[in-house]
């Protein structure tokens, strides 16, 4: 009652002029100071009432990390979290103990939801499909949500009025309910020399204005089983885990929970890999293709402006050395002959 009233003492001071509500400062400093403060639902990084984004490459736990912070939140309030990325049996089968057997149990809030294929309509389908989602959190009385991801309820988030249209039917249901959102999403393959920053998230640049928070998830070039978490917008709080003070994890398996295990807090420097090193793998990289294509030794040479004897150089270091017993077994790891190496793809990858 008190919130009512409160609510509308503040719409008797405001002037309406079609979708304006306006006020004279004093008084909506006044009106939002009876409100109370946002809480944090994931530590400091995503706050009530705000529509966050998550965004990484593939492969690096993007939907492990969302499921975490799902659980985390659904201990003492409803959350609905909707899986654009697995099947109900792939779900169960990560999180299910691989010696037990023994499946993970979350909290009785935690709701989970996925797309019927049959109930598509691809005519109405963004329209619709953010309908359903506002009549399950309404049923089920969440105002939390995490949408995994955001391909799957937007198919042109690369065109900039598509994306604004959609991001504004986002935050009309932010602002009609009070909910707080979280949209997965993705970053276009980028180098893991240069820090994560706003332009590493895939679609129109558009997009990044419209989130009240913004944090990513990064892979360590100093070892391949870590990630780190960055802290790259804020608006309810202030910024703690940005390039200085990122987050660093281990995946872990425990027991059926599969999930990011803290490690320290850390400088994302710490985590790049060196540019020259990355020149360096590049370089192999692409002697060893074009020698995969039949080309000499000269001809790699001209084609990368660089040395015969450099190219020759690499080459004998990627041939695989016989053993002495004439077994045919490789040397050491990286060279020639390795799976992958020659046949077009990356070491990396």
């Amino acid at each position: 009652m008190k919130a009512i009233s409160q609510a509308i003492e503040s719409s008797e001071n405001a002037q309406q002029v079609g979708m304006l509500t306006i006020k004279v400062a004093n008084r909506a400093l006044e009106d939002a100071s009876r409100r109370p403060n946002p809480d944090e639902l994931y530590h400091s990084i995503w706050y009530e009432g705000e529509v966050g984004c998550l965004f990484a490459d593939s492969n690096l736990g993007k939907s492990i990390y969302a499921v975490q912070i799902a659980e985390y939140i659904a201990a003492d309030r409803p959350v609905l979290y909707l899986d654009c990325e697995l099947s109900e049996k792939q779900f169960q089968l990560r999180y299910t103990d691989k010696e037990t057997g023994l499946l993970h149990e979350f909290p009785p809030y935690f709701f989970r939801a996925e797309i019927n294929p049959a109930a598509i309509d691809p005519k109405q389908y963004e329209e619709m499909i953010l309908k359903n989602i506002e009549e399950a959190m309404l049923q089920n009385c969440c105002k939390t949500a995490i949408i995994d991801n955001i391909g799957y309820l937007c198919n042109s988030t690369d065109k900039g009025v598509d994306a604004g249209k959609f991001m504004m039917n986002l935050l009309q249901l932010k602002r009609m309910y009070g909910w707080s959102l979280l949209i997965i999403a993705h970053t276009p393959k980028r180098s893991l020399s240069s820090p994560i920053t706003q332009n590493d998230l895939a679609g129109s640049k558009r997009l990044f204005n419209y989130f009240d928070s913004v944090m990513a998830i990064g892979q360590s070039a100093k070892d391949d089983r870590l990630r780190y978490v960055k802290q790259l917008k804020i608006r309810s709080g202030e910024q703690e885990y940005g390039g200085n003070n990122i987050i660093v994890y281990e995946i872990s398996h425990d027991g059926g929970f599969v999930h990011f295990q803290f490690v320290e807090f850390g400088n994302e420097s710490e985590h790049l890999r060196d540019r020259s090193d990355e020149a360096r793998e590049v370089e192999r990289n692409n002697i060893a293709e074009l020698k995969n294509q039949g080309k000499s030794v000269r001809q790699i040479a001209a084609v990368l402006g660089i040395s015969k004897s450099k190219v020759d150089r690499i080459i004998k270091e990627l041939t695989p050395v016989p053993s002495p017993e004439g077994a045919g077994q490789e040397g050491q790891a990286g060279q020639l002959g390795q799976p992958g190496l020659f046949d077009g793809e990356s070491q990396e990858a």
